[in-house]
């Protein structure tokens, strides 16, 4: 959920005005940034925050009056939209997080509004690239492992994914190197890039717990994968035999070449057919994941907002 700040007019996460109160939460007018700023949220109304706040029995700090016309400290729209992205950009970024502190990174975001730094956050540009140009750092290749590192791990386990089972070459933390920064050899361990790309910084044991609940799936699909590899060697094969009968004989079409096209049609047929089961049940896997995560996300969560 997204509130608009009445100071800077920014639409930000809801988090950006949410605080601690002596008893409940309580909800500021005006964002995160602006009170470090030094704004006071008393000074501006909110009345959709007001709204959310009565509704949650959260306490409201701002004016009680409708939303006047306000004079934003961020005029332009475009701009506006830049600095939410960028801000988004840390929000969700956890190996951000972990190195750059949220005061600090709100002290570039103000010195860029204010015009203390001569630039804005730029939508083209990664959000690291944003961060090099307001003079912040932060080390996104904490998961770097050295190449004989990658070769020891995939001839330990064989070329083969350590999750499904399927053929692997991704080397993977098990614990998420942006909650540990761990390259060390025994938290490295062998995955498909498939699994790589669907664990990303889900908890180790909440992977394999997941993982463990669909082991009769998985077992599936080294079978569609090895049947699938069959038969795509097969076509190539048949194909190659085509071209060459085609050199050899010195014409395009004839009775045998358009009986070996048709064999070859009806193993492209098969493979079809089988890629498609084999992509639902891929996707079948991956939503399983993503619920699990999502719902553990979700009870870790203790408001609304």
């Amino acid at each position: 959920m997204k509130f608009q700040c009445s100071a800077c007019g920014l639409r930000l996460n809801s988090n950006h005005f949410k605080h601690q109160g002596l008893m409940n939460p309580k909800l500021t007018s005006i964002c995160d940034q602006c009170l470090q700023r030094g704004g006071k949220a008393e000074d501006f109304g909110n009345a959709t925050i007001a709204i959310f706040a009565q509704a949650l029995l959260y306490t409201f700090v701002g004016q009680n009056n409708e939303d006047q016309e306000l004079k934003f400290l961020v005029h332009s729209k475009d701009e506006r939209k830049r600095y939410e992205s960028f801000i988004q950009d840390y929000d969700g970024n956890e190996l951000a997080q972990q190195q750059l502190g949220r005061q600090e990174f709100n002290q570039a975001v103000i010195d860029s509004e204010v015009g203390k730094t001569e630039f804005i956050p730029q939508l083209n540009l990664t959000f690291a690239e944003n961060l090099n140009k307001l003079g912040l750092k932060v080390d996104f290749k904490l998961n770097e492992v050295d190449f004989i590192d990658r070769e020891r791990i995939r001839a330990k386990y064989h070329y083969r994914c350590q999750y499904c089972g399927r053929r692997g070459r991704s080397v993977d933390h098990k614990d998420p190197v942006s909650l540990s920064h761990n390259n060390d050899f025994d938290n490295l361990i062998l995955s498909c890039q498939e699994c790589n790309r669907i664990k990303s910084n889900m908890p180790y044991k909440l992977f394999i717990k997941l993982n463990d609940q669909i082991s009769q799936l998985n077992q599936k699909l080294v079978k569609y994968e090895n049947a699938l590899a069959t038969l795509r060697s097969e076509f190539e094969q048949k194909r190659r035999s085509i071209a060459a009968t085609m050199h050899l004989k010195g014409v395009v079409d004839d009775p045998e070449l358009t009986q070996m096209r048709k064999q070859n049609k009806k193993l492209q047929d098969a493979i079809d057919s089988l890629s498609s089961d084999y992509d639902e049940l891929r996707n079948l896997r991956e939503q399983h994941f993503n619920t699990g995560w999502k719902l553990l996300q979700e009870n870790s969560k203790e408001d609304i907002i």
